[in-house]
């Protein structure tokens, strides 16, 4: 694999730890050499887990050094025992660092309700400050997968007045996906100078637009955390919202999330299929957010893309059973370019196996029109096969 370039100034690790059944990366370090402007979203479930709960109050200060965090056990539904797993994390990590613990953000993905083996955790984190390399951010992207097939991870850079600023992003992300505020773990580094106010605007925004537009099963995680680190040895001007070159870097940061997005829909458990839900016409845009998005969760149609037959008649009922306004003999369906509805009816003209040709690609979109209204909305998923059902037995 192609070793992943990170910001100036941070540096990674990914090591097995024996956290995971079967052997494996388990756990990640990365750290800034400086205290860096920190920004994060979270998980909107009301069950989150303690390392959720630690970040949102480091999250608060002003600078941060660190995040550390493991695959294999997500620490949550662990009451007091887990709280206080997290806090020694993070102090081991800061006493490593010679910072205060409020400076480290600690993550936890895998399975729920097991406490964390704080053996091989407190033994890993020694063993990660020893493998920390500006080089080794593929190593820490590999650590983080659970049910993933491929670590996630993108850099790219941009000048801003003559300085060349970079921005990473790792991420992961297969099965239970559907994030609101939120993706299951993502890091963001940059070496810009970026005011923090700014930074967590254009996270939250940048998120929304990706992470928050996908869904592989529909189920929301106790851990869905994404965290931004800016540590500015770029050396440019402070960017704000009001920087001449702000939009520059909001539309890199927007574009690199919405690509990593994709790769875990691409990677959702089992998939075969990137499927494209766009619904227009609706009476607002949350509610051709609310169509758009029964229709990406419904198990029938997915299983129907599986398959690879249309059976737009599951479309109809999902729309019909979401929140948004539908007057059936309004509602028009399109795969592709093909149409298969006008005015809640089968378009006859269009042969079954153009529809048939559609839904048997790797990749193709929805079209949906509720002719009510201005609003739209799209919604990135995925079909699914037997192979998620194996995944998730256990």
């Amino acid at each position: 694999m192609k070793t992943l370039p990170l910001p100036k100034g941070f540096s990674a690790a990914g090591i097995a730890a024996g956290i995971k059944q079967g052997g494996g990366k388990d756990m990640a370090l990365i750290v800034s050499d400086v205290p860096a402007v920190s920004a994060a979203v979270f998980t909107t479930n009301q069950i989150k887990a303690a390392p959720v709960n630690w970040d949102i109050q480091v999250v608060e200060h002003l600078g941060a050094r660190a995040i550390v965090m493991n695959s294999g056990n997500a620490n949550a539904c662990t009451g007091s025992q887990g709280k206080n797993d997290v806090e020694t994390t993070a102090v081991l990590t800061a006493a490593k660092l010679d910072v205060e613990p409020n400076e480290i953000f600690v993550c936890s993905t895998g399975t729920i309700g097991k406490p964390l083996p704080m053996d091989q955790i407190t033994g890993g984190i020694e063993t990660l400050f020893d493998h920390l390399s500006p080089q080794h951010a593929n190593n820490a992207a590999e650590a983080m997968m659970t049910t993933d097939l491929a670590p996630k991870s993108l850099t790219t850079e941009i000048n801003i007045r003559g300085k060349p600023v970079r921005i990473t992003g790792l991420a992961k992300g297969s099965g239970m996906i559907e994030p609101n505020m939120a993706t299951m773990l993502a890091f963001v580094l940059t070496d810009a100078a970026v005011e923090k106010h700014a930074l967590q605007c254009a996270l939250r925004f940048a998120t929304d637009s990706s992470f928050n537009r996908i869904t592989v099963d529909g189920d929301q995680s106790t851990n869905d955390s994404v965290i931004a680190l800016a540590n500015g040895l770029a050396g440019n001007e402070l960017l704000t919202q009001d920087s001449e070159e702000w939009n520059l870097f909001f539309q890199t940061l927007e574009k690199m999330l919405f690509k990593l997005a994709m790769m875990i829909v691409k990677d959702g458990e089992g998939a075969t299929k990137v499927v494209t839900i766009r619904v227009i016409g609706a009476a607002s845009n949350g509610e051709a957010d609310e169509a758009a998005r029964a229709v990406a969760n419904s198990m029938l149609n997915k299983t129907a893309w599986a398959g690879e037959r249309p059976n737009w008649g599951r479309i109809m009922d999902a729309i019909g059973y979401s929140h948004a306004q539908v007057q059936e003999d309004k509602v028009d369906i399109t795969y592709e370019a093909a149409p298969a509805v006008r005015g809640g009816m089968a378009f006859l003209e269009t042969p079954e196996e153009e529809l048939v040709n559609v839904v048997s690609q790797e990749a193709f979109t929805i079209h949906i029109n509720l002719n009510l209204g201005g609003g739209e909305a799209v919604v990135y998923t995925c079909n699914c096969t037997e192979e998620y059902v194996r995944i998730n037995v256990e």
